[in-house]
């Protein structure tokens, strides 16, 4: 969070901090296994386990999101795009959530499931390979 303070508010010292804080996150994060680039997850990010967590730098995640480790957010490879993912949404461990896609606030993502089709419905439980809506 700090990084992404100094990068949305560019001053002479702050470019200074960024950089600090740039080698510091990335330390701790290949100690831990997680990439997360700035700007990508909104306020209240809960992060249950460590291990394993790569995320596209085009991705938007809503506020008060919950990743419960060992999971990928990006894009297909295919069209260049990146999954929009709503508010409040609880990502289940290893779960991936790939392409151009978006998901509805207040959804949860089973444990393993692979996330390829869009979810406009709020409130909604996906499950599987690929995830289908139960």
């Amino acid at each position: 969070r700090k990084e992404e303070y100094c990068l949305n508010n560019p001053t002479k010292v702050n470019t200074l901090k960024r950089l600090y804080y740039i080698r510091r996150k990335n330390i701790i994060g290949n100690k831990l296994g997680v990439l997360i680039p700035p700007n990508t997850f909104g306020k209240g990010l809960q992060i249950m386990h460590h291990g394993s967590i790569i995320v596209n730098p085009n991705v938007r995640v809503g506020d008060y999101c919950v990743l419960h480790g060992n999971n990928c957010i990006g894009n297909d490879g295919k069209s260049g795009g990146a999954p929009v993912i709503g508010k409040n949404v609880d990502i289940g461990f290893g779960a991936v959530i790939i392409g151009d896609i978006q998901i509805a606030d207040n959804c949860k993502i089973g444990a393993g499931a692979v996330v390829v089709h869009s979810c406009l419905e709020e409130g909604s439980t996906l499950v599987g390979v690929p995830a289908r809506r139960v």
